[in-house]
């Protein structure tokens, strides 16, 4: 007797393809080859946006990702280099600053891995990418506050673009998740600029 293979027939013809074999004894054997993986895959993980369209987003993030990483580390050379009579205030502001931006970093490059991106990790691509730039040997008060008034009001600017394009993608999460950046980084500016008086 002919042997046969059984296959199981799929709610629906997505769910399932048919492939043609043949046996060890010539014989043709049809089989069926689940394709929910490939349905699986056009979404990010479970959370219904198409990994195609991620892409896009994917990259502006690797860009906000290198732009936060060259701001954050200017900030750690103000808050070691800051001079003067207001030493005490600065220092310890510039220390909050790089925490929450260290916390942001982190956030940041999670969401991205969120898409099925990768988060760049390399400091010499960020310095290709970043559109801060390095900020090297800052001692002077004034100067380092107008430093991170540069670094956010570019930061700002990069997240509302990306926002923007979050929001046509109906990335709902990316969108949230940068506004609250954005709305803390607007009082930042704030007092920053009533330092600066």
């Amino acid at each position: 007797m002919a042997k046969q293979a059984t296959t199981k027939q799929s709610a629906t013809k997505q769910d399932s393809e048919q492939l043609d074999n043949t046996d060890k004894s010539g014989e043709k054997v049809t089989t069926t080859k689940s394709t929910a993986s490939k349905s699986a895959s056009s979404k990010t993980r479970d959370i219904s946006l198409a990994a195609a369209d991620m892409s896009a987003i994917v990259e502006q993030l690797n860009s906000l990702l290198a732009n936060y990483h060259v701001f954050y580390t200017n900030v750690r050379g103000y808050h070691w280099n800051v001079r003067g009579s207001d030493f005490f205030t600065l220092h310890v502001k510039f220390e909050e600053l790089y925490t929450a931006l260290q916390i942001q970093i982190d956030e940041i490059a999670e969401r991205i891995l969120t898409l099925q991106g990768t988060p760049l990790h390399a400091y010499s691509d960020f310095l290709k990418i970043s559109s801060i730039k390095e900020d090297k040997n800052v001692s002077d008060g004034v100067a380092c506050v107008k430093g991170i008034l540069t670094g956010l009001t570019m930061t700002i600017a990069k997240e509302r673009e990306i926002i923007d394009l979050a929001d046509e993608d109906d990335d709902q999460g990316t969108a949230d998740q940068l506004t609250a950046y954005v709305q803390e980084q607007e009082k930042l500016v704030w007092m920053y600029n009533a330092y600066l008086g």
